[in-house]
Order: C-alpha cells, then sequence, then structure tokens
C-alpha cells in the first residue's frame, strides 16, 4: 500500500498511463487523421477529385446500380455457414441471395456516394437474428459509374477504423480494447490533476532549454492541461457511443429474448413493419418520397439535403422507405427520419422531436463523430488530437529520462526496452502512415488489390521502424539518447517531401495549381505534409545537438533534475 492518496494517484498515472499509453497515442494520431478522413480519400483516389455532390435521383441512378450489387465473397465464405442451417439444405449460391434492404450514404464533405444491399440468408439457424449479408459499392453519382472495390480510401477506410477498432476484428477485440483505454484514460486524467496541484503555474512554465526530462515534463504538463476538457469529452463521448456494444455479450445471450421483443413493440408503436408479409409488391417512386420528406423538413425550418435513404423488406408488401436528413448544420447527429409506405408512397411516420436523454445522446454523439460543418472547429479538434499525442509521447520520454541512468548502473534493461517501444509508437507510426501515402502513388493506379499492397507498405514499414529503434537501443543502456529518434525523424522529412511530390508528378495537382484552384482537400494535406517535414527537420536537428552535447563530458548539462520532477513516480 503506498504511503498517501497522492502517491497512488502518482502510481497509477505512471504506470497506466505507460502500459496503455501506446494505444492512446495510436487513439489519437488516427483520430486525428479522420476528422479529414474523407479529404484524405481524395488525395488517396485522384479520380474522386470533385465537389461534394447532393444525393443524385434514386430511381433512375441509384436503384439500377443497387440491382447490380452482389453480396460480399468474403462475408459470404465467412458468415453464410454460420447463419445459414445446412441441415435443411445445403449452402446456395452466393449471386441467388434475394435483396431485402437498400442503402445510400454520402456528407456534405463526400464527392462519391456508398450504397449497399442486405442479402437475405434462405433457412437461417436463428430466424429472429439479423439473417443478412452484405454487398457494398462506391459510386460517383454524376454518372453511377462504380469506383473499383480494390481501390483504398485510405482516410475512412483504414486511418477511421484503426482509430477506433485497432484493426484487430477477432470478435472485435480491438474496440474492447479501445474501450479499456479510454477508461483508464478517464483515470490518469482525473490523477494527473491530482498530482499536479499547482495546475495554472505548470501551465504558463515551460522551460525548452532545460534538460531533457524537464523540458520532457514541462510540456507533458503544459499540453495535458491546455486539452484537458478535449481530451475528457472525447474518451467520455467515445465510451458514450460504444456503450451498448461493450454490453453487447450480454445482450445477446441472456437479454436477446427482451432485446427481440422490444424490437417487435417498437415497431408496433411507430407503425413500420417489423417482419416482412411475404406479399410481392412494387416500389412507388422514391424520389417523389424525397421530396416530401423536404418539404417536411423545410415547414420545420430545418436544411433539407438527404444524408441516408434506407428501403426495408425490399420488394413486400410490408416494405417502407426511410429518408433522414445530413443534419450537417448542427453539432447533435440527428436524423429527422421521414418513413414511407414503399408500394405506394403514402406517409407513415415523421421522427418526432427527441426526448430529454435522446437529444443528449445525439449531442454526445456529434460532438464525437464531427459531421458538422464548421472548418475552424474541426481544426481545433486536430490541435486537441496531437496536443494529446504530444502530452502522451512526452509522458514516455520523462518516463525514460527519469531512469535510464538508474537502470545503465543497475544493468536494467527496462529504460531500454521502454524507449524502443516509444520510438516505435511515435515515429514509426508516423513513418508508416507517410509510407503508405508514398507507396499510394508509387504503385500504379491499375494494380489488383492495390489496397492491399498499401496496407502492407503501414504495417511492413511500421515493422522495420521497430526494428531499426531496438537496434538502435544500445545508447539508452548506456544513459545515452536512443539515435534511432533522430533517424526516424529524418526518414519522416524524407516522406513527406517525397508523398507531396509524387503527388504532384503522377496526379499534376501540385501544391501550385490545387491552392491557385481552392480545392482545399488536396491542397490541404499537401501543405500539412510539409509542414510535417519542416517540424521533423528541426527535431532531427534538436536531437542532433543534444547527442553532441552528451558526447561532451561537461558537468552542466548533467546537473540534477529539479525538485518538481519528484511529481511523477
Amino acid at each position: 500500500m503506498l504511503q498517501n492518496f497522492r502517491l497512488s494517484m502518482t502510481w497509477l498515472h505512471t504506470w497506466f498511463g505507460l502500459v496503455l499509453g501506446f494505444v492512446l497515442m495510436v487513439v489519437f494520431f488516427f483520430g486525428s487523421l479522420s476528422v479529414f478522413d474523407r479529404e484524405i480519400d481524395r488525395w488517396a483516389v485522384p479520380q474522386t477529385r470533385f465537389e461534394p455532390q447532393p444525393m443524385p435521383s434514386f430511381d433512375t441512378l441509384l436503384l439500377p446500380g443497387l440491382r447490380q450489387v452482389q453480396p460480399d465473397p468474403d462475408e459470404f465464405a465467412r458468415e453464410a455457414p454460420r447463419l445459414i442451417d445446412t441441415r435443411q439444405a445445403p449452402l446456395p449460391a452466393r449471386e441467388s441471395l434475394e435483396a431485402d434492404e437498400y442503402w445510400a450514404y454520402t456528407t456534405h464533405r463526400d464527392p462519391v456516394l456508398r450504397m449497399g444491399v442486405g442479402f437475405k440468408v434462405p433457412n437461417p439457424k436463428d430466424p429472429s437474428a439479423h439473417n443478412h449479408i452484405h454487398g457494398e459499392v462506391t459510386i460517383d453519382p454524376r454518372s453511377g459509374t462504380p469506383l473499383r472495390a480494390d481501390q483504398l480510401k485510405i482516410g475512412s477506410e483504414f486511418f477511421y477504423p484503426l482509430h477506433y477498432s485497432l484493426h484487430l476484428n477477432w470478435n472485435s477485440i480491438g474496440i474492447y480494447i479501445v474501450g479499456f483505454a479510454a477508461l483508464v484514460m478517464l483515470a490518469a486524467l482525473v490523477s494527473g490533476v491530482v498530482i499536479h496541484r499547482k495546475f495554472f503555474r505548470e501551465f504558463f512554465t515551460f522551460r525548452p532549454k532545460k534538460h531533457t526530462q524537464r523540458s520532457a515534463l514541462d510540456l507533458h504538463n503544459l499540453t495535458g492541461v491546455l486539452a484537458l476538457p478535449f481530451h475528457f469529452f472525447f474518451a467520455f463521448t467515445g465510451l458514450a457511443i460504444f456503450v451498448s456494444f461493450y454490453f453487447l455479450p450480454v445482450a445477446h445471450t441472456q437479454l436477446k429474448p427482451l432485446h427481440d421483443r422490444h424490437e417487435v413493440m417498437e415497431a408496433a408503436a411507430t407503425g413500420l413493419p417489423h417482419e416482412a408479409a411475404g406479399v410481392p409488391a412494387g416500389l412507388a417512386s422514391v424520389d417523389a418520397m424525397v421530396q416530401e420528406a423536404k418539404r417536411r423538413w423545410a415547414a420545420r425550418d430545418m436544411a433539407g439535403e438527404v444524408g441516408f435513404l434506407v428501403v426495408s423488406h425490399v420488394g413486400d408488401a410490408n416494405s417502407y422507405v426511410s429518408v433522414y436528413r445530413a443534419g450537417s448544420d448542427q453539432v447533435a447527429l440527428v436524423g429527422q427520419g421521414v418513413h414511407f409506405k414503399a408500394s405506394t408512397g403514402e406517409l407513415l411516420r415523421e421522427d418526432p422531436p427527441r426526448s430529454a436523454v435522446g437529444s443528449v445522446n445525439e449531442f454526445l454523439t456529434g460532438l464525437h463523430l464531427q459531421h458538422f460543418e464548421h472548418w475552424l472547429l474541426r481544426w481545433l479538434y486536430v490541435l486537441g488530437g496531437l496536443m494529446g499525442c504530444v502530452c502522451i509521447a512526452t509522458g514516455f520520454v520523462f518516463f525514460v529520462e527519469k531512469r535510464k541512468k538508474q537502470h545503465a548502473r543497475a544493468g536494467s534493461a527496462g529504460s531500454r526496452v521502454v524507449d524502443a517501444l516509444a520510438v516505435t509508437t511515435v515515429t514509426g507510426m508516423l513513418i508508416a502512415t507517410l509510407s503508405m501515402l508514398v507507396a499510394n502513388r508509387l504503385l500504379p493506379a491499375d494494380l489488383a488489390g492495390k489496397g492491399d499492397w498499401e496496407q502492407l507498405a503501414f504495417w511492413g514499414s511500421w515493422l522495420l521502424a521497430m526494428a531499426h529503434a531496438f537496434w538502435r537501443s544500445a545508447a539508452v543502456a548506456q544513459a545515452r539518447t536512443n539515435p534511432a529518434w533522430r533517424e526516424q525523424c529524418r526518414a519522416l522529412a524524407a516522406l513527406a517531401l517525397a508523398a507531396v511530390l509524387l503527388n504532384g508528378i503522377t496526379t499534376g495537382d501540385h501544391l501550385v495549381k490545387t491552392l491557385g484552384e481552392g480545392y482545399w482537400p488536396v491542397a490541404g494535406l499537401d501543405l500539412s505534409l510539409l509542414l510535417s517535414a519542416a517540424v521533423a527537420s528541426f527535431a532531427a536537428r534538436r536531437l542532433r545537438a543534444r547527442e553532441r552535447l552528451e558526447a561532451t563530458p561537461a558537468p552542466a548539462h548533467r546537473a540534477a533534475p529539479g525538485a518538481g520532477d519528484a511529481a511523477h513516480a
């Protein structure tokens, strides 16, 4: 048992932060990139570099395209044996599955449109379950032309899922790890406030010319205090969004009968059929239903662009169409759905105003997912996320600096291992990200499975960065700075410059052109890359100077850390 409450909080802050800091670093960095995931998609898929489009005609453009969608082969191979009772009949051919649900989705930042089909499986093992196998396609909404399925949208399909699932999809274990890390982060924030009683003095204290341990702690405190509200509400709202998911094992076992009963009662209360009638029926003009939905939104003084559209129980007498508003004019993630009978276009229901609890949930969800139109606020999100990265990274540096001399004398490898992992997580993660962008521009546009090669470049370069960090970490065992920090900063600068140059060479959309045309999705990313290169070069020079200072036997820079360092164990 520790001597007092503050020391207990210090222990909690240090060791929980160290163990899960590596996860949180990934969550913060890729969460920051996800704020502009659609813009990264434009950079990575040059043929999508045109202005965002509104939802096109469902009757003439979307419906013919939806009828061409097939069940995803990978999902069919994975899910069909799990969903279908093969004792009644053998597995059907993938192409024979019938559509049961259509959907289409777009945002104010998406020039392309995603749409998909839920296919009903025959002879399900559990008739009350969600017995769908899905197919999805992304199209150019101006012509309906599908984009190649193997062309990875790096921002929205790779960086964004990495932010909340780490791409560990086995039993969704990545989502649980991130959720646990968010819980620990809330504890670390509270314990950090307890540790740093001189809150405001530390906020205004940053001594970059002091020894590394002191400077790292100052910067850790400054970024932690400055972005404390941001860090708190992002960890909290992230947990709030996934809270029902964390109860999924219970919901799918003990609570399943109650859940199924609730769905039936909800359908009865809203008038939206829960089950198909089994009677074939046609589909009236969905465009007319969209116009009626817009008229009703306008009558309630709301902006009327459609964000999401669903046709449930396709081709059945109980089929209905749900039209949801984009709602990007406000922070809360609202839908304000209007629902119609599919065969006639008759209005079935208009979603009523949310209850107080529902409104709070919509606001917290919207606050985290930031689908709203407010560019300054989006950049503040990025700034807050990057300050979280700096806070975590300086925590790593402080941990190593505080212990490396002691570990060197004792012959312990603890500091060496932590430092190598920190290099891997901080600069190694950035190298992986930039390597992916460089690979995106170097690989031929028509290469089969191009997205798979880009992901290989990401994970492969990250693995190489880790090997390099451990290989060069011998210096830490001698109480010196790991040269891998400097060398990887130089690699970062080179990769960032290469990405900008390759984008201009391979697409013709060089920075002068995109700035002149005001095409900010590409110009903004190129400028961010150039800024990253400048920061990495500056960091490499500073690290080189520090290494030279360490090599000089001058007693001044080896002064003992200040008394304030004792705040962290």
